[in-house]
């Protein structure tokens, strides 16, 4: 690689920060038109939604079913969020690899224990108030029924609950999607089983994957196929084919949705999923992922053109965006900065200061994997296995 070269390709530290202010600002938009398809979000704002958005129901947030007492849009993060950010915290305190014990060691207290601004809730509170049943999950089979971290997803809900908050793995293992996927896995672990697990690792590979110096949306996904099983392999390469046919999400919107939908247990009415809703299986996926990366794929890698697509997508629109922005946040596309400020001010938050804490985390983590590595070649060296370089 040239010098030049050196100098276009964005660090370590810019691939991080575009991954986790790119989450968290697709995560607001996408907050006040989750629940509602493309055409009753049309209809609500007159037309495609091109920007932060007030809430679906305007002053009445705080009554009007099935969004109350939330207060979504006007720039706030959802629980999509709060969890990565709480991970974030858990590989600040570990400064290593994580697991599934390290979900139930400091995950979870955090969770619990430590009050925090919450932007939907216009209140600072425990994060545990705010965040799903999916996620309280991890309370109630963590903490109180003390069960085994490797085994407490099991019987959960299967939904993006643990894939949505997993860029942090894959920005621990930038560049390594294989070893992004194997410890999203185990840390995963402690909240899914099935489908929801695996779209939790082959997330954090795709995060990992666009953190690669030459990395493309193409490359993301042929880094996903290599890894991924089962319904969510398919459903990632029936999607993301559907989507390089595309470059507009105007056009992708239904091509996309009636890609997933084979695999897809929620069904076409996302308030009243069907009878096997949520229910482990190794022919579906969850349809968060394979949208967010046919997103990026239709959107050439394009920060705003992949995010606003997830948006207007609707359904779980905000875990999508979450996705979506992530990775094309770690490849590099700008976030565009004036919705970035907005997040941060509209949710109290400072949305770089978690960025820098996971690079210098990222930093040492790697560091520690190179003296593994070669006391383990050391190793198998006097054994007669290989010769070593040192």
């Amino acid at each position: 690689m040239t010098h030049e070269d050196t100098e276009n390709t964005p660090s370590l530290d810019e691939r991080i920060t575009g991954a986790l202010v790119g989450a968290a600002v697709g995560d607001a938009l996408g907050g006040p038109v989750e629940g509602y398809s493309p055409e009753q979000i049309t209809e609500r704002h007159g037309g495609r939604v091109r920007g932060i958005v007030g809430p679906w129901h305007g002053d009445d947030w705080r009554t009007a079913r099935p969004i109350a007492p939330y207060h979504k849009g006007d720039g706030h993060v959802t629980d999509d969020t709060l969890m990565t950010h709480a991970l974030v915290r858990v590989y600040a305190r570990v400064r290593d690899h994580l697991d599934a014990y390290a979900v139930a060691g400091h995950l979870v207290p955090d969770l619990m224990t430590n009050p925090r601004w919450i932007p939907e809730l216009e209140a600072e509170t425990i994060p545990l108030h705010r965040i799903f049943l999916a996620e309280k999950w991890l309370v109630a089979r963590l903490h109180y029924g003390h069960v085994d971290p490797r085994e407490a997803g099991v019987g959960n809900i299967v939904n993006c609950g643990a894939a949505m908050y997993m860029a942090p793995v894959g920005l621990v293992n930038a560049a390594h999607p294989a070893a992004a996927y194997a410890e999203a896995l185990d840390v995963a672990g402690a909240h899914q089983s099935s489908y929801g697990r695996e779209a939790a690792g082959v997330f954090a590979a795709a995060v990992a994957a666009a953190c690669a110096p030459d990395a493309t949306p193409d490359s993301v996904v042929a880094a996903c196929l290599s890894l991924a099983k089962d319904g969510t392999r398919e459903a990632v390469e029936k999607v993301c084919e559907e989507a390089s046919r595309h470059t507009d999400f105007e056009s992708a919107l239904r091509p996309l949705r009636e890609a997933v939908a084979p695999y897809d247990t929620v069904g076409p009415d996302y308030r009243s999923p069907s009878l096997g809703a949520r229910r482990p299986s190794r022919l579906h996926a969850i349809e968060e992922l394979p949208v967010a990366l046919g997103m990026v794929v239709a959107a050439r890698g394009d920060f705003r053109h992949a995010v606003l697509g997830a948006v207007n997508y609707g359904r779980d629109c905000d875990s999508i965006a979450t996705m979506a922005g992530a990775v094309t946040g770690a490849l590099g596309s700008p976030v565009p900065e004036e919705w970035a400020k907005t997040v941060a001010e509209a949710s109290r938050l400072d949305l770089w200061e978690p960025a820098a804490t996971l690079t210098a985390v990222a930093r040492e983590v790697f560091a520690r994997d190179v003296e593994r590595r070669r006391a383990h070649e050391r190793a198998f060296a006097r054994l007669g296995g290989a010769g070593c370089s040192d």
